[in-house]
């Protein structure tokens, strides 16, 4: 009984330790583009999963982002691994991006989908975008 209250908490105080932030769509496109974020570097995670091995992908330089909280406060939110995208087209559809790896060209969003399986991507034209939202997921990914 004890350890089942032990993991429901736990699990509890993930699902409400996520902070969710928006974006529009105006303001992301103008501060992808001001950062550069389309000229990539090289970085190196840790690898949760598999103490061992980290994980090595292409990140953008965007350094950090000014979005709005659920109380319609600008926050500056430090670019992480930790950080994933939520992008609603215009369709309804919803499509989860890791934000580290999300670039702007050309009017068209282009992110990952996954870290493991790198070509995992997918490209939606900034027109079509309804809503953007960016979330601290609390995973415990760090640049080495």
């Amino acid at each position: 009984m004890k350890t089942k209250l032990i993991a429901f908490m736990g699990i509890l105080s993930l699902v409400f330790s996520c902070k969710t932030y928006t974006i529009p769509v105006d303001s992301f496109r103008e501060q992808m583009t001001k950062s550069g974020s389309e000229k990539l570097r090289n970085v190196e995670i840790n690898n949760p999963i598999n103490v061992i091995k980290n994980i090595k992908y292409e990140a953008n330089n965007i350094k950090s982002i000014i979005v709005t909280d659920k109380n319609g406060d600008k926050v500056k939110l430090e670019n992480s691994p930790k950080l994933e995208m939520r992008v609603t087209r215009k369709n309804g559809k919803k499509y989860i991006l890791l934000f580290d790896t999300v670039i702007v060209i050309n009017d068209t969003l282009k992110g990952a989908r996954s870290r493991l399986i790198q070509n995992l991507t997918r490209e939606i034209p900034l027109t079509d975008i309804e809503k953007i939202e960016i979330q601290d997921s609390g995973k415990v990914y760090k640049y080495q």
